[in-house]
């Protein structure tokens, strides 16, 4: 997928934050964060088997 995905479960910054709690998401789940740095070592394709995974579970 072409989207910029912004999710706190994929911050670089996630084991340390402090506003995790604090920060306002948009209806997608995205985190509108100033710190948000996107951990690099989390693949796009490992986060879409993972969003299947739990879009077919309600």
């Amino acid at each position: 997928m072409g989207m910029d995905k912004r999710y706190c479960s994929i911050c670089a910054w996630r084991a340390n934050c402090q506003k995790r709690f604090n920060v306002s998401t948009d209806s997608s789940g995205n985190v509108h964060c100033p710190d948000f740095t996107r951990d690099l070592s989390i693949k796009d394709k490992d986060i879409d088997e993972v969003e299947k995974k739990y879009q077919g579970k309600d």
